[in-house]
């Protein structure tokens, strides 16, 4: 992979010519299909893309595909996980993204890499999308994503679950 095709990437995100960086991570496809950083590039490319240019001339199900490959391609990279998952969240796939954001918090325990933050972040953004699809949060379905994101949000302040409660019910 070659510096300069990264460096293109790079210029062409922060400029926010975010189908000329698709293009770009495309050519590295094409010159090196088992790289996973031109799936991973591609993949976060059209997210961008789609979350802040609202377009919507690449559909999620391809995004979703590309970031697969990505992380078939390179299993051991937390990065690839949490940005999968930030998009299954944004396209209100909440089980999914649970499911990667608790396969995130498994693998960064066993690479002792602190992802508090991330799920913590992670908590907020699960209840966002909660609300927007408006089934109310009493709704039996949805108890078990409002459990999990008040765990990663107590986590975030360096409770246990237990604590938080202990804490909460105290009369002090």
């Amino acid at each position: 992979m070659s510096d300069e095709i990264m460096l293109q990437a790079a210029q062409a995100m922060s400029a926010g010519d975010f189908q000329g960086a698709m293009d770009v991570f495309q050519s590295l496809i094409d010159a090196e299909p088992e790289n996973p950083v031109g799936h991973y590039g591609w993949a976060e490319s059209a997210f961008m893309r789609l979350s802040i240019d609202m377009e919507e001339d690449v559909p999620a199900g391809k995004i979703m595909q590309v970031y697969k490959k990505a992380m078939s391609l390179d299993e051991e990279n937390i990065e690839y996980v949490a940005s999968f998952a930030n998009f299954c969240l944004d396209c209100g796939r909440i089980p999914m993204a649970i499911k990667e954001y608790q396969r995130l918090e498994k693998m960064a325990d066993l690479a002792d890499i602190p992802v508090e933050d991330t799920l913590f972040d992670a908590s907020r953004l699960i209840v966002d999308a909660i609300e927007r699809v408006g089934q109310g949060r009493d709704n039996p379905m949805i108890q078990p994503w409002l459990k999990q994101a008040l765990v990663w949000a107590v986590g975030g302040l360096g409770y246990s679950a237990e604590d938080a409660v202990a804490t909460l019910s105290s009369e002090e």
